[in-house]
C-alpha cells in the first residue's frame, strides 16, 4: 500500500515537474513588448516619410522636365523665321531688276495668314538659293508699289512673279503653294529652263488695292509711313 502511494506522488510529481517546463518563461523584461510596439511604429513612420520624399522627388523631377520642354518650345519659336525677318532681309525690288539673277518677287501682308502660313518653307528655299535668286518681297499696304501690284494683277496674298535675269516676268503663282513645287520652278529658273508649273493658284487672303493707301518702307508690314 506504501509502495503505492509512493508511486503515485512520485507520478503527480512528475506530472507537474512536466507542466512546469512546458510553460512560457516570463518576460524579464515587461517593456519588451512595448518596444516592439515602438520600433514598429518608427518603422512605419520611416516608410511614410519615404514615400513623402519620393513623391516630393517626382514632383521636382516632373517639374523640371515640364521646363525644359517649355524652355526648348520657346526657343524653337524665337528661332523660327518671321515674316518682318524675311522682309527685312529681302533684296530690293529696284536691284533685284539690274544685278542680272532671276528673282522670286512675293506680294504679302503682315495680316496675311497664308503668307505667314509659308514662311517656313521661303526662308528653306532662300537658304537653298539666296545666292542665285533674288528673293524680293513687295508689301501690298504701301502704296509705293501699287503701280507693280496693277501691272501683275495682284487681287490676293500671296502672290508670287517669277523674273528671269532682265527683270521680265515668265511665271507667276497665286495662293500658299507647296515648297516643292516653287523649288522645281527656281531650280529651272536658275538654269533658264521652263518652268514646271507657269501658274499656279492656292489659298489666298483677299487684297484690294484700291483701299489701300500711305507710301512708307515697303517692308514696314503696313506700320506708320516713314520718310
Amino acid at each position: 500500500m506504501a509502495l503505492h502511494l509512493l508511486s503515485k506522488l512520485t507520478f503527480q510529481a512528475d506530472l507537474a515537474t512536466l507542466i512546469l517546463t512546458s510553460m512560457p518563461s516570463p518576460d524579464p523584461n515587461p517593456l519588451t513588448s512595448r518596444s516592439f510596439e515602438s520600433q514598429n511604429l518608427e518603422l512605419k513612420k520611416n516608410e511614410k516619410n519615404l514615400a513623402q520624399q519620393t513623391r516630393n522627388l517626382l514632383i521636382v523631377v516632373v517639374a523640371v522636365g515640364l521646363s525644359l520642354l517649355l524652355g526648348l518650345g520657346l526657343q524653337q519659336q524665337s528661332a523660327r523665321p518671321s515674316l518682318t525677318a524675311l522682309a527685312e532681309a529681302a533684296v530690293p525690288y529696284e536691284a533685284a531688276l539690274t544685278n542680272g539673277k532671276p528673282s522670286l518677287v512675293e506680294f504679302y501682308a503682315n495680316w496675311c495668314t497664308s503668307c505667314q502660313a509659308m514662311v517656313g518653307d521661303m526662308a528653306a528655299l532662300k537658304g537653298e538659293y539666296g545666292d542665285r535668286v533674288n528673293f524680293v518681297m513687295l508689301n501690298v499696304d504701301n502704296s509705293k508699289w501699287l503701280p507693280e501690284v496693277m501691272r501683275y494683277q495682284v487681287d490676293g496674298i500671296p502672290h508670287f512673279v517669277f523674273l528671269d535675269r532682265k527683270g521680265e516676268a515668265i511665271a507667276g503663282a497665286i495662293g500658299e503653294q507647296p515648297r516643292t513645287i516653287l523649288g522645281n520652278n527656281l531650280e529651272a529658273l536658275v538654269n533658264e529652263q521652263p518652268l514646271p508649273m507657269q501658274t499656279g493658284i492656292g489659298q489666298t487672303s483677299i487684297f484690294n488695292p484700291e483701299i489701300k493707301a500711305g507710301a512708307g518702307d515697303p517692308r514696314s508690314h503696313g506700320a506708320s509711313p516713314s520718310a
